[in-house]
């Protein structure tokens, strides 16, 4: 459990400081808002959202996966396959099943009224990567944990998998430079920074668009992928329509939106 909680610690801190330190050297658009002001919020948030977990989940998803293994619970416990075999398929199942959830927090008007926090930020950068709503955090948490049983996914994978996550989260939502070539050659296994803010246009079919956190090549086979925004990555306005003012995107404010109207 220390090992683990070190691993996940140590990978949270170290790529938030190299992509903050990225965004200050190349960052790709200007700031709008306060960044200090919006670093606090979403840094609190993350805070909000660590402690939520722990205080309402019993077991975490690894140590499920342990559980699971020990007692032949879910599909890979039964199935006699090559270790590696199962890593490498439990995290891209794993992955396609996030992709999954991220199109059902956009197209079910109840739980958009939680992912919509995340949408709320009107500039992105790496903290971005981690404003997510605690309820929407609970939701995710119980489908993960599902998933991980049915799988019979290996603690291994599982932890690899919710590092990488939240490692390609931050990097996705990164107001970083890349060059042209390179991006176009990464986001054809990684989704990039210029991928995924398209997802956050104020254009809702550009906000429909590229839900992968970790590979892009769910939204290619699904027909979500859009490679550009309509106004360039210059041009584009970050956020919602409905919520542009800043006073109204303050920490108490944010928890309670979706119990608010816009």
């Amino acid at each position: 459990m220390q090992t683990e909680q070190t691993i996940r610690l140590s990978a949270f801190i170290g790529v938030l400081l190299l992509v903050a330190v990225w965004e200050i050297i190349a960052p790709r658009r200007p700031l709008l808002d306060n960044k200090s002001r919006r670093w606090f919020i979403n840094l609190s948030i993350v805070f909000i959202d660590t402690v939520t977990v722990r205080l309402l989940f019993p077991i975490l998803p690894v140590a499920l996966a342990q559980i699971a293994a020990t007692r032949g619970w879910g599909l890979f416990n039964i199935l006699v396959m090559p270790l590696w075999s199962k890593i490498l398929l439990s995290i891209l199942i794993l992955d396609f099943i996030i992709y999954l959830q991220h199109v059902m927090f956009h197209y079910l008007p109840t739980l958009w009224r939680l992912h919509r926090m995340h949408h709320t930020d009107l500039d992105l950068d790496v903290t971005t990567g981690n404003r997510f709503h605690p309820l929407e955090i609970v939701i995710s948490m119980f489908i993960k944990l599902t998933a991980v049983v049915i799988l019979g996914a290996p603690a291994l994978a599982v932890l690899s998998f919710e590092v990488v996550l939240n490692a390609c989260s931050m990097f996705s939502h990164g107001n970083v430079k890349l060059p042209a070539t390179a991006d176009r050659l990464l986001r054809l296994f990684l989704v990039t920074p210029d991928m995924h803010r398209v997802h956050h246009s104020t254009i809702v079919r550009e906000t429909n668009s590229n839900f992968g956190f970790n590979l892009p090549w769910w939204d290619r086979l699904l027909g979500t992928y859009r490679p550009q925004p309509e106004k360039g990555h210059m041009e584009m306005t970050i956020g919602l329509k409905e919520y542009r003012d800043p006073q109204r995107l303050t920490l108490p404010r944010l928890l309670i939106q979706p119990f608010t109207s816009p």
